[in-house]
């Protein structure tokens, strides 16, 4: 059964991790998204290579926690152009060892020139346990919503798709831009 495009709200993510069971990950394939605060002051403070959490981050790092602490499996993988990576991704690396890791999250990249050969879907998503959440974004990396599905073909390509990227990815701590 699939949902049409939804805003989440502020106990949509915390419901899913709440009823997760085994296995919640996370394939990200884009190289920027929604403009955001942090990301434009990490830029004025000449790109740090490291990010402290921030007031806020508590939230998604205490139900990620409690996730692996019930032995929930929570793991990312992020396809990403390099050669540079984009300012973006660049952030996003600075702020996973204090952010993500932290919080209990496996993490790896992928760069997008060892990605030709896969069979990918059209849109990042998460995947807890049998439930595929697909987001959808603008062009221009706005956030529009979330689409739930529980449809077999779904849920077998989004985890052969994340298997297959996450065997080929580099953990995050070796992961060097």
């Amino acid at each position: 059964m699939s949902s049409g495009l939804v805003p989440p709200d502020g106990a949509f993510f915390p419901n899913l991790f709440g009823k997760t069971q085994r296995s919640a990950v996370h394939l990200e394939m884009r190289d920027g998204y929604m403009a955001d605060e942090q990301f434009d002051q990490w830029l004025a403070d000449g790109r740090p290579p490291y990010v402290a959490p921030v007031e806020g981050d508590e939230v998604w790092m205490s139900m990620v926690a409690e996730a692996v602490e019930r032995g929930i499996e929570v793991r990312r993988a992020r396809i990403v152009s390099t050669d540079p990576v984009s300012p973006y991704m660049a952030w996003l690396h600075a702020v996973t060892g204090g952010f993500n890791i932290a919080a209990g999250e496996q993490v790896r990249w992928l760069p997008r020139r060892r990605a030709s050969m896969l069979t990918l879907p059209g849109n990042d998503f998460w995947m807890f346990d049998e439930t595929v959440v697909w987001n959808h974004f603008t062009g221009d990396g706005e956030w529009l919503g979330v689409e739930t599905t529980d449809d077999p073909a779904a849920v077998n390509l989004c985890r052969a798709s994340f298997e297959t990227v996450w065997a080929l990815a580099t953990d995050h701590g070796e992961f060097h831009l």
